[in-house]
């Protein structure tokens, strides 16, 4: 489930405890679980991290990033159920990779762990990093959208508008529930066609885009029913308290009070909407 916000969390929650730490050693816990993509090979990795500092920790849409002092990052996506740790794992027997750090002669740790295990851990040079995630690869992030970038991004397709938000090459970063809260504050139709976006109406979905995934990272991203996502402390996050329409099929709209909210299938995904208030 971890989209922007959540990552975003990640990447806040570890980066003071791990940046100018120097990696010690890297390996792969214990687990009976199917083991997640991991590449290179653990040996390659080791020769290439084992003495390097950690020099930022930042996020690259819904990926975090480790950059080296060698120049080499390290690129984790999460995916569905992935998680950045530094204490307390949910279970220990979905722990797939383990940093061992040392910063001014304390050691600590940093975990990825991933219940279902579809996350990836790549370890990548600069052009490497450049080539499978820059700019050719990935849209602007969501963060740095504005109006016209909205409107520019949009008019490359027909499709509907909520499908077209959750593709990674016009827009970084957005995933099925944000886009779902987005558009609804926006009140936009997600059955829109993108391209046909009005000047005023991208300026609305820019500033309900900010302002949404803003706030989810304030309350540390939405953790769900399953209880899956949790930040780097192991703890909830609370954005949930705070949807409108993610998950609420049949109650009643918050806004208009005048029908009850929608679910329908995009792309094969689950998108929840007030017919009312965002009328096509």
């Amino acid at each position: 489930m971890p989209e922007l916000p959540e990552v975003e969390t990640m990447v806040r929650g570890i980066r003071d405890s791990v940046v100018g730490s120097t990696v010690t050693a890297v390996t792969l816990p214990k687990c009976s679980r199917k083991p997640i993509s991991i590449i290179p090979g653990l040996n390659n990795i080791r020769k290439r991290v084992i003495g390097t500092t950690i020099d930022s920790v930042d996020r690259r849409a819904k990926r975090v990033k480790l950059t080296l002092s060698s120049g080499d990052l390290f690129v984790i996506e999460p995916r569905m159920t992935g998680l950045m740790l530094l204490s307390d794992a949910p279970t220990q027997d979905h722990l797939r990779f383990q940093w061992s750090l040392a910063q001014k002669n304390e050691s600590h740790d940093l975990w990825f762990w991933d219940r279902r295990g579809l996350g990836t851990i790549r370890l990548y040079t600069a052009q490497e990093y450049s080539e499978q995630l820059g700019p050719k690869k990935l849209g602007p992030d969501a963060l740095e959208m504005t109006p016209k970038l909205w409107r520019d991004q949009l008019q490359k397709t027909s499709r509907p508008l909520k499908v077209a938000m959750l593709d990674q090459k016009l827009v970084a970063g957005i995933g099925n529930l944000y886009a779902s809260e987005i558009l609804f504050r926006a009140k936009l139709s997600p059955q829109k066609s993108a391209n046909q976006l009005s000047s005023a109406e991208c300026t609305r979905l820019s500033n309900s885009t900010l302002s949404i995934l803003k706030k989810a990272i304030q309350y540390e991203g939405s953790t769900l029913s399953d209880g899956t996502y949790r930040n780097a402390l192991n703890r909830d996050g609370s954005y949930q308290n705070e949807h409108r329409v993610y998950m609420k099929k049949d109650t009643l709209c918050p806004r208009c009070h005048s029908s009850e909210i929608q679910r329908i299938v995009q792309a094969q995904r689950s998108t929840f909407f007030c017919p009312i208030c965002q009328l096509q």
